[in-house]
């Protein structure tokens, strides 16, 4: 049987040339040569499998080639260039510093540059991982690094820069390999493909070319296992079901039904992706990179951030198209929210269930703030389109919403101002089909402007959020435009609730800036309170949203305002020691001082 090479090994460049992605390193390189400005020590430093090593030996084979190329290419059939590629080069030298990085073995290798080559011009010495070397290897290496023979050139390969001391760094030139493109990646696998016969799909090249992540022999040892697994036909489903990836078609279907409102067929679709094997955070991430390629796609100027095949960029060009920016920001934000909550829930899988339940409603919320008023005809309109069997507008009195249909189900519960207008928001108390639960009410923003339509972006506290009255009370209806007055009295009140709330959630932050700082009321309907620094300013406006959702349905005032003043903290000293005591008491009486000295008094005792 033929001993297998893999193809990392047998398709290594030989020459700048055939270098894959790193043509800013390769041109440097053969200007250096042409113009014979080599530097005395070279420091390849970047991601694993991206050319660092191979790149050092093509220089160091180049540089010693009798029968340079006019591309200052080696030629390949000189004496030292065949001997290079035979291994038996007695001016080329490789260290491993990660299996040899004493000092002895520094101290070896500076005893071997001492003796200059007896063929060709220059003596080439390796070190990969270079960053291995202890600390005091670095210190004996620095003489020679630094000071070294006319014909010796060293190149030091890592992926490590930070860890290689900053004496190292400065006496060598510095060259950053990049990480390589999906694009260069998937077409340098389509040319070993044809030399080997493989039958290959383009989808299926550009997956691996993404899961490597950038390395190349990632890409190839990937490469190589699924032609095996596939017997040289490399197809798109071959690919995903080896690497256990996800298939984008999941994440197309999904999107369908999330934008349709499709609950049922979401959670069905999740439900079949776990039984697949596939992890609930990999799915969640996944689903935000899929929104994150459609958001891209809706600009032609931004399609080329794609890093898919040209089949699956018509894809996400065409449900882009179908999809609006306002639902793909709020489901973005609800997959981040969802992706920092996951590892903290205990459980998790209802954790990404509530979060599809979510972007399902985003629709309804979008159609429900854009309407330009609450009259009866745009509710019919509305009532139709999201299956709510009925709707009571906000101007209704509470009499005749008592004399409606007594069953009610709350609905997700517009409470934000959108787009951070200060429009006040109208609500509309939703009415059921089911038993009667506490009463809601959906709070919906009038847009002057029809443009702002296209760009509408609920908040994530604007699904999912009911008010519900307490069992047995009556229902309670807060319009949305309510401006009553109220005393300051009625302020501290819930300033000083609100701050014990915080303190009962451990929100201990919170509690202290409150409680220290009283309310400032500047104006009937703003509030400022006195911060110490820039720290207890972002806190504060943290905490801003859910503070006025606790204030103004309270004070029924929802043009209510709270800033934060920077003021300085008055510093009292304080006084610790008799001595300190005693200087105070002497700047008060000056004469306690003299009878001090009459009595000899101790003023530590």
């Amino acid at each position: 049987m033929e001993n297998f090479i893999v193809s990392a090994r047998k398709y290594r460049p030989a020459t700048f040339e055939t270098v894959v992605g790193q043509h800013h390193i390769t041109g440097t390189l053969k200007n250096a040569i042409k113009n014979n400005q080599l530097a005395q020590a070279f420091l390849f430093c970047g991601p694993r499998g991206v050319g660092k090593t191979t790149c050092a030996r093509i220089l160091a084979k180049t540089i010693n080639c009798t029968n340079l190329t006019e591309d200052q290419e080696a030629c390949g059939t000189c004496d030292s260039c065949v001997s290079f590629q035979t291994g038996h080069s007695f001016n080329f030298h490789e260290l491993d510093a990660a299996s040899n990085n004493s000092v002895d073995d520094i101290r070896s290798l500076i005893e071997q540059v001492r003796i200059p080559p007896q063929a060709g011009k220059y003596k080439i010495y390796i070190i990969d991982e270079v960053h291995m070397l202890s600390a005091n290897a670095f210190n004996a290496f620095l003489k020679t690094l630094e000071e070294p023979p006319s014909y010796a050139i060293f190149i030091l390969a890592t992926t490590e820069k930070h860890k290689i001391l900053p004496t190292i760094l400065s006496r060598c030139q510095i060259f950053d390999f990049n990480r390589i493109q999906v694009d260069d990646i998937s077409g340098h696998l389509n040319k070993i493909a044809q030399r080997e016969n493989i039958s290959v799909e383009a989808d299926g090249l550009h997956i691996i070319a993404q899961k490597a992540d950038g390395g190349l022999r990632d890409a190839l040892s990937m490469f190589d296992q699924i032609v095996s697994y596939t017997n040289k036909n490399l197809t798109y489903k071959s690919v995903i079901d080896n690497l256990n990836i996800l298939d984008y078609d999941y994440y197309f279907k999904l999107t369908q039904n999330l934008t349709s409102g499709d609950v049922s067929n979401a959670l069905i679709l999740f439900d079949e992706i776990l039984n697949n094997g596939f992890d609930g955070n990999n799915f969640i991430n996944g689903l935000a990179g899929h929104l994150r390629n459609l958001l891209v796609a809706k600009d032609p100027q931004t399609t080329k951030l794609l890093e898919v095949s040209e089949n699956i960029k018509q894809k996400y060009i065409t449900q882009s198209q179908q999809t609006p920016v306002s639902f793909i920001l709020t489901a973005l934000n609800l997959a981040n929210q969802c992706d920092l909550n996951y590892k903290n829930s205990k459980n998790q899988r209802l954790q990404v269930e509530l979060a599809l339940i979510k972007m399902c409603h985003i629709p309804s919320v979008l159609q429900l703030a854009q309407l330009p008023n609450n009259s009866a005809t745009d509710i019919d309109q509305i009532k139709k389109k999201t299956n709510v069997s009925s709707v009571v507008p906000a101007n209704t009195p509470p009499a005749e919403v008592q004399n409606k249909a007594p069953e009610t189900t709350p609905i997700p519960e517009v409470t934000k101002q959108l787009q951070q207008d200060s429009t006040p928001l109208p609500s509309i108390p939703v009415a059921k089909t089911t038993s009667p639960p506490p009463s809601t009410k959906i709070a919906l923003k009038p847009l002057a402007d029809s443009k702002k339509i296209a760009t509408l972006i609920p908040s994530l506290n604007d699904i999912g959020r009911t008010e519900e009255s307490e069992e047995g009370d009556e229902p309670k209806y807060i319009s949305g435009d309510a401006r009553e007055a109220f005393t300051y009295e009625q302020l501290f009140t819930l300033w000083t609730q609100y701050a014990n709330k915080a303190k009962d959630d451990g929100k201990i932050n919170i509690y202290t800036l409150l409680s220290s700082s009283d309310p400032i009321l500047d104006s009937p309907e703003e509030i400022t309170v006195h911060v110490e620094h820039k720290l207890q300013e972002a806190l504060l406006q943290e905490e801003m949203i859910d503070f006025l959702n606790f204030l103004r349905p309270n004070l029924r005032n929802f043009n209510l305002s709270i800033k934060a003043k920077q003021v300085e903290r008055t510093v009292v000293n304080r006084l610790y020691t008799n001595k300190e005591k005693y200087e105070y008491l002497i700047e008060k009486n000056p004469k306690l001082e003299e009878m001090r000295k009459r009595f000899n008094l101790d003023v530590n005792s």
